[in-house]
């Protein structure tokens, strides 16, 4: 049943298209291998640094150093794990909401890596010690002067950059550029000069 000839009733013009199936698998490719990564990573990090003096692996440039992190990024909200808790869990949701309609490869990765980086961390959140909502994040990655992190927190500022590279460049999440939008007065109609010109000349030879 249709509305109007080639409109399906139900269809909403305003309505998001789905993202095609090949980005979805980009963006579930990334999420799921760069979650995988970031939780195997920390697994070791606990077996094998616990109790034990500082690895070097590239000198002094980059340490392997245990911490448990029961705040934000930077040990900041220390005090405030569930509510981080809460809001990584709506996050990760409006993630999921928003990845149906990626209409580009970088979207597609941009929105997987972002979603295994908050679910990392949330992940450590909800099943570590001291318990659900409180639990303390894993962190053991150490640059000079910088706090420690982890493969979840590197995943969120890939997924950063990429999504400001995106903003600059003007590709919006379903893949259209701001170039892409017609200008009005382009779009006007040019009038067909060719049959005001044959009506000029008609109505001249009337007159003669």
């Amino acid at each position: 049943m249709q509305a109007a000839r080639g409109t399906p009733v139900g269809d909403d013009e305003t309505s998001a298209p789905r993202a095609p199936r090949r980005l979805r698998w980009v963006f579930a490719g990334v999420a799921l291998s760069a979650y995988a990564v970031d939780i195997g990573t920390k697994v070791l990090a606990v077996e094998r640094l616990e109790g034990r003096r500082d690895v070097e692996v590239v000198g002094e440039v980059l340490q392997l150093h245990l911490v448990r992190n029961p705040g934000a990024a930077f040990s900041t909200g220390t005090g405030l794990t569930p509510v981080i808790s809460v809001v990584a869990i709506i996050a990760t949701i409006a993630v999921l909401y928003y990845a149906r309609r990626v209409g580009t490869t970088t979207w597609a990765v941009a929105l997987g890596f972002l979603l295994a980086g908050i679910t990392g961390n949330l992940t450590d959140r909800l099943l570590r010690e001291p318990g659900p909502l409180h639990g303390h994040v894993i962190d053991f990655l150490r640059l000079p002067n910088w706090p420690v992190f982890n493969v979840a927190d590197i995943c969120i500022n890939v997924a950063a950059g990429l999504i400001i590279i995106l903003a600059f460049r003007g590709v919006h999440l379903d893949g259209t550029r701001d170039s892409d939008e017609p200008d009005a007065a382009a779009a006007e109609p040019e009038p067909d000069t060719d049959i005001d010109d044959d009506e000029t000349v008609a109505a001249e030879e009337r007159s003669e």
